[in-house]
């Protein structure tokens, strides 16, 4: 093993898990089970909850899946660039 981490691999496996987890938290808005799981992640961690959890939109949701889905990739391929720097592929 040269310890070579595959660019496009590594931003589809990030891309696609933090794509995956907002596509997750898209659901439980439909479903109408958001608020109580974010005021239940705010009280366990101390915090007031604050925030309101609005109506689902479809439009919103894909918006949410598509932006965070093609930043992890981003994030995913730069953590491959930068880890490959100097190792033979």
């Amino acid at each position: 093993m040269s310890g070579h981490i595959g660019v496009a691999k590594a931003g589809l496996v990030i891309g696609g898990l933090t794509g995956g987890w907002h596509v997750c938290w898209s659901i439980f808005v439909a479903i109408g089970i958001a608020q109580p799981v974010i005021d239940f992640v705010f009280w366990m961690h101390f915090i007031k909850p604050v925030y309101v959890i609005e109506p689902f939109e479809l439009d919103r949701a894909a918006v949410l899946v598509v932006v965070t889905g093609l930043l992890g990739f981003a994030i995913g391929s730069a953590f491959a660039l930068v880890w490959n720097i100097g190792r033979k592929p």
